[in-house]
């Protein structure tokens, strides 16, 4: 039997800044659109002043505004949510076991989208009710700006514009800094903290380790098919010209016309200019800065030794954006000579002839057309990053989510599939849970990932009795946790393969191309 609770003495807290009230609900204290600052368009975020009496924290705040209408679609894949959206975005979630004094860990969830869309409760699976109760621990989820209110570089117009290509960062660092202040009040431990986020939840996970005024606001991460790299990528240059160009396209004379410009307008304008200047290589923002605050993706840039020694898990999952695309081929019954022949006739005789056997070596118990569902668009620079951080730690942890999916005759894991097994919530969406499905199955590979996130956040470790042995990857062997119904540990197994799509990313982007438009965030 459910149980509620809310009245004028239940779930009570005094923040720094004031009063606010939340509910009980199945165990659970939750609070909901807490606002932790408050910020003018392409400013830095402000501390909130206090208030009076108590604050209402029993409805979602304001979710980030996109730059186009989302249109509803593949939801068996990735159930939504929407929200009215207002660009007074800067809100978080909680969910906790109880407003004591236990400092239970606390994982604060960075949602995906990139840097341009997304919300803090944009899929049914962020909830965080069966993660807190679950795992004893205290669940946070963050609403900040994004696209072109938050990353968008206009520090050529002056200082006060001086980080606002990363002033969605600064936001998270913000609601970092609030959970620092006040999550002692709810229950949990501030000198615990993990961060973790899929896609571009992922990226910023990996942008904050690179972010100077981020450092000790948190002392792990989570990183779910969200290194940069191809998809995920900072920006490059200047924004004056993009930003001279939304001037003109407005009819403005300046920045500090385009800070009260109707946002729709704002959206429209960029939507219109930044094609251009995108196609000749130009800086079109909506993605991270590098500059004195932010020190610019690792690889490339060198990683930060200050947060060298922070414990990470890396890893993505095995189709990723190829898996939204349908079939045109069944996965059983085919021979492997036909199978030989969709490959050659996808990819090209030469492709077909290097990769198969390597495809065979790595992934034996897989159908041989799962080749072409295989990703390296993440998995590549996921490779490179671990090996590069590994140098420096012995706190790098890489896996892979394996586990095939019981929808449309059976699938190949795809982007955001693994989310709902991390946050314990597979019974809130309905893929998990199909004819074909293996009786127990998906409930053992839940257990299996959600305890090992739990013991990770709890020691920074992901060791636990659901999963085998799984060491740290180090320089030169990266030890990748494969989960699926032989949940296993293999070392380098599938770098030959991956370096292989690599070198053929031209030809097989095209079918990657050919599935953008089902691609979900």
């Amino acid at each position: 039997m459910h149980q509620f609770q809310h009245d004028t003495n239940t779930a009570l807290v005094a923040t720094a800044k004031g009063k606010i009230q939340g509910y009980r609900h199945d165990g659970l204290s939750i609070f909901k659109g807490i606002p932790y600052a408050k910020a003018a368009r392409f400013h830095a975020p402000q501390p909130l002043a206090p208030w009076e009496g108590v604050l209402d924290a029993c409805s979602y705040g304001y979710v980030c505004p996109l730059m186009t209408n989302d249109a509803p679609r593949g939801e068996l894949y990735v159930p939504h949510r929407f929200w009215p959206m207002d660009e007074n975005c800067q809100n978080l979630n909680i969910w906790t076991p109880d407003t004591d004094d236990a400092k239970r860990p606390v994982l604060v969830w960075l949602h995906g989208g990139g840097f341009s869309a997304g919300s803090a409760i944009e899929h049914i699976a962020y909830d965080g009710a069966a993660m807190s109760q679950m795992g004893n621990v205290v669940v946070v989820t963050i609403n900040h700006r994004l696209n072109v209110l938050g990353y968008f570089d206009l520090s050529d117009f002056g200082e006060e514009y001086e980080n606002s290509g990363n002033a969605g960062g600064d936001d998270i660092i913000a609601a970092l800094a609030w959970i620092q202040e006040n999550i002692q009040h709810f229950g949990g431990d501030p000198e615990n903290v993990t961060v973790f986020g899929q896609s571009g939840g992922g990226a910023k996970v990996t942008t904050l380790l690179q972010s100077p005024a981020a450092d000790g606001l948190y002392h792990k991460g989570i990183v779910m098919s969200g290194v940069i790299g191809p998809v995920l990528a900072d920006a490059q240059g200047s924004g004056k010209e993009l930003a001279e160009a939304i001037m003109q396209e407005l009819g403005v004379q300046t920045v500090q016309e385009l800070e009260t410009v109707d946002y729709s307008a704002l959206a429209r304008a960029y939507l219109k200019v930044s094609p251009q200047l995108k196609t000749e290589g130009k800086y079109t923002g909506n993605c991270p800065h590098p500059n004195q605050h932010y020190a610019g993706e690792p690889v490339r840039n060198g990683f930060r030794p200050e947060t060298s020694q922070v414990p990470l898990m890396v890893g993505s999952v095995f189709g990723e954006f190829t898996s939204f695309s349908p079939l045109p081929w069944p996965r059983e019954g085919l021979s492997e000579e036909a199978q030989v022949e969709i490959i050659r006739k996808a990819w090209g005789e030469e492709p077909a002839e290097k990769l198969i056997p390597l495809f065979r070596a790595a992934y034996p118990d897989r159908p041989l057309t799962d080749l072409l569902r295989l990703d390296f668009i993440f998995r590549l620079p996921e490779i490179d990053y671990i090996a590069e951080r590994s140098k420096l730690n012995q706190c790098t942890w890489s896996y892979l989510f394996n586990m095939d999916q019981p929808i449309d005759g059976g699938n190949t894991p795809w982007h955001c599939s693994d989310i709902p097994y991390v946050f314990h919530n597979i019974d809130l969406v309905e893929y998990p849970h199909g004819p074909q499905a293996e009786e127990g199955l998906s409930e053992k590979i839940q257990e299996q990932v959600f305890q090992a996130v739990i013991a990770f956040a709890r020691t920074g470790n992901p060791a636990c009795d659901e999963i085998p042995t799984w060491p740290a990857s180090t320089a030169k062997k990266e030890h990748v946790l494969v989960v699926d119904g032989s949940t296993r540990v293999l070392t380098n197994y599938d770098h030959e393969l991956i370096r292989t799509l690599g070198v053929y990313a031209e030809t097989i982007t095209r079918k990657m191309r050919e599935a953008a438009g089902q691609i979900q965030h």
